[in-house]
């Protein structure tokens, strides 16, 4: 797995969000983020900063945000903590996940049951990239 950083895509960001637990990275059309490895990511400590921090600087709500979670390292998430990120009212265009390792791949299906919509994974940055960038966004 690869991180942004890495690649010729990071000439392309906006803005970068660098917090202790991981980083946010803003593009024309998506965000991509890459959470620290051993993190308990939750709403509380991680996700309404996170969510605060894009919806203020891009004026949205998220209903036009592509969200590529590039899963570099390996993290918990609060699978549950998805309903609070409803509950104030967010939303996502659509939701990619990229990892390549088979635990990883389960952790987002636990998620899936609580994520409003369909998850879509992937096996690399670049094909999420790629995916978002020819505006195929219905995720079967």
């Amino acid at each position: 797995m690869i991180s942004i950083k890495e690649t010729s895509l990071y000439s392309e960001i906006l803005k970068e969000f660098n917090y202790p637990f991981g980083n946010i990275f803003i593009f024309d059309g998506f965000v991509v983020s890459e959470i620290n490895r051993g993190v308990v990511f939750n709403w509380d400590n991680h996700g309404k900063l996170i969510t605060e921090d894009i919806s203020c600087f891009l004026g949205t709500n998220g209903n036009d945000i592509v969200y590529v979670s590039n899963r570099i390292h390996s993290y918990s998430l609060v699978a549950s903590d998805w309903l609070k990120f409803f509950k104030h009212s967010y939303l996502l265009k659509s939701y990619l996940v990229v990892s390549n390792d088979k635990i990883k791949i389960l952790n987002s299906m636990v998620e899936s049951l609580f994520f409003n919509d369909k998850i879509k994974r992937f096996n690399s940055l670049y094909a999420a990239i790629n995916f978002v960038r020819k505006g195929v966004l219905e995720v079967a």
